[in-house]
């Protein structure tokens, strides 16, 4: 697959899919002609010895220092390796890889004064599986992702590290040899158009919103596993009740568990007689918590989608000849809206902890076994997996405490206000990670209940999840070791057959 990169944008699927599948991608006939009418904006500027910020002058609390044009290749290369400044862990590769992406992306709008060469040796690193070594720390999501995008414009210029196909470290300039690519020789205003962007907490939110679309759906499947283990009622979730509080992300949830349930044994079997007024919580307001998040990432998506449309850099190159500075580079709209989606998953992977203690409570289960073990007593069951997921539960509030909102003033009082995207975004990734978790926690036990009810038969789609998962991992039976099957639990729910093999039997989920 080749992705086209035109001065118009990229679109979220078109990113994961560079970053995460290796498509590869090109560069248009447009964004070349848009490229190059900027930077023949810069050629003028230098030839008639203007003063612009980033270009003539120095950076940040230096910028009213004078550079003469004849250093101003100099500036820039300074500029990369001094900012080159990260520490801490190796960032992820799919991370850098949309981090870079990205990045030509916005320098492909044509705004930032670069030439096309530097657009196309990104675009070449990224067709020939070339990563650089980016560390977590050094980003503050203002003035961009200043340290993260200088590690990867060191490997454009030939300079530091790479992380190879073996995860093992070593020389840019060996690995650019190897694949036929010239470093570029920067000039004017190309140094700090490559680190001045939002595109390192761009490009996490993305990936992790691709991760969240699918998670969702399988929450839904999860709390129909429970539901059904549990004897609870689907009549809470009839269409005309949900449409009394027009919520659409509850009447999206509400939709998916009518079609989960539908044509449950189970569920029939203790429609009249069932000395039960209604259920807890954790049962009945499921589609409440799980559209709430739903929304949350509908938002979500509208702002990233409005980033994925902007141009990111400062000073701006517009086409008329003028050179503005601006503030594009901030990352408030991220920052927020990942500490927002944080809020979000601790509260959907709460909700799910307490579906998954009540299967586990002898007291609460409507008659399953205790931690749904096969012989209870002798066996503990579930009892420790559910202490795996409390604690995850635990890490993922903490997780939700916004990062966006602790401002740290930089560069000589020049820098006084940061967005701290990066980091909302870093955690961001690790919340995602651990619903993942959490939801396969709560599928392990509601595929043992519903097997409980038997001779009840479950719906059709729960039969379609439960089958999934025993062709993999074992049910209700003597202790064993239980973290390899957590995981492999875990590993099938992520996949995207796991949700298709669903939707052949139920429909289309939403």
């Amino acid at each position: 697959m080749t992705v086209q990169l035109s001065n118009t944008g990229l679109a979220a699927n078109d990113l994961v899919a560079i970053a995460r599948h290796g498509a590869d991608l090109a560069l248009d006939d447009a964004a070349i002609d848009a490229i190059t009418s900027s930077a023949a904006i810069i050629d003028r500027i230098l030839d008639e010895g203007e003063s612009v910020y980033g270009v003539t002058t120095g950076f940040g609390a230096l910028a009213d220092t004078p550079i003469p044009p004849e250093r101003s290749a100099e500036l820039q290369v300074a500029l990369v390796r001094s900012h080159a400044a990260g520490m801490g862990p190796l960032v992820e590769g799919e991370v850098v890889r949309a981090t870079m992406a990205l990045r030509a992306r916005s320098l492909a709008r044509g705004y930032s004064g670069v030439r096309p060469i530097v657009v196309q040796t990104i675009i070449a690193m990224l067709n020939a599986g070339i990563t650089p070594a980016v560390h977590e720390h050094g980003s503050l999501g203002a003035s961009g992702d200043l340290a993260p995008l200088a590690h990867c414009a060191m490997g454009i210029i030939g300079e530091g590290d790479i992380i190879d196909e073996h995860g093992q470290r070593q020389p840019v300039a060996a690995a650019l040899g190897k694949a036929g690519i010239e470093p570029v020789k920067l000039r004017a205003k190309e140094g700090l158009a490559l680190i001045n962007g939002t595109d390192g907490m761009l490009g996490m939110l993305l990936l992790a919103l691709a991760d969240l679309q699918h998670l969702l759906k399988v929450a839904d499947i999860a709390a129909a596993l429970t539901i059904e283990g549990l004897m609870g009622t689907d009549r809470v979730f009839a269409a005309d009740l949900q449409a009394l509080r027009p919520q659409l992300g509850q009447a999206d949830s509400a939709t998916n568990l009518r079609a989960l349930l539908a044509n449950s044994e189970i569920m029939a079997s203790h429609q009249e007689g069932d000395s039960r007024v209604q259920d807890a919580y954790s049962l009945r307001c499921t589609p409440a918590v799980h559209g709430a998040v739903r929304d949350t990432i509908a938002h979500a998506n509208l702002i990233a989608e409005r980033e994925l449309a902007s141009a990111i850099d400062n000073p701006m190159i517009l086409p008329d000849g003028r050179v503005e500075s601006c503030g594009n580079f901030h990352g408030a709209p991220v920052a927020q809206v990942a500490d927002f989606l944080a809020v979000s998953i601790a509260d959907l992977g709460a909700l799910c902890e307490r579906r998954t203690d009540r299967m586990l409570d002898v007291g609460r289960s409507h008659g399953l076994p205790p931690f749904l073990a096969g012989d209870p007593g002798v066996d503990s069951g579930l009892m420790i997996a559910h202490y795996t997921q409390a604690g995850m539960v635990a890490v993922n509030r903490r997780l939700a405490v916004p990062a966006s909102v602790d401002t740290i003033p930089t560069s000589a009082m020049q820098e006084d206000h940061v967005s701290m995207g990066w980091g909302a975004c870093r955690k961001l990734r690790e919340a995602v990670q651990n619903l993942g978790h959490i939801l396969a926690v709560e599928i392990t036990a509601g595929t043992r209940a519903i097997e409980c009810r038997a001779p009840l038969q479950a719906s059709p789609p729960t039969v379609a999840a439960l089958q999934q998962i025993r062709a993999e991992v074992p049910g209700l039976g003597s202790d064993r070791w239980l973290s390899p099957e957590l995981a492999a639990v875990n590993t099938i729910i992520s996949r995207p057959d796991f949700v298709s093999n669903i939707e052949a039997v139920s429909g289309p989920l939403l």
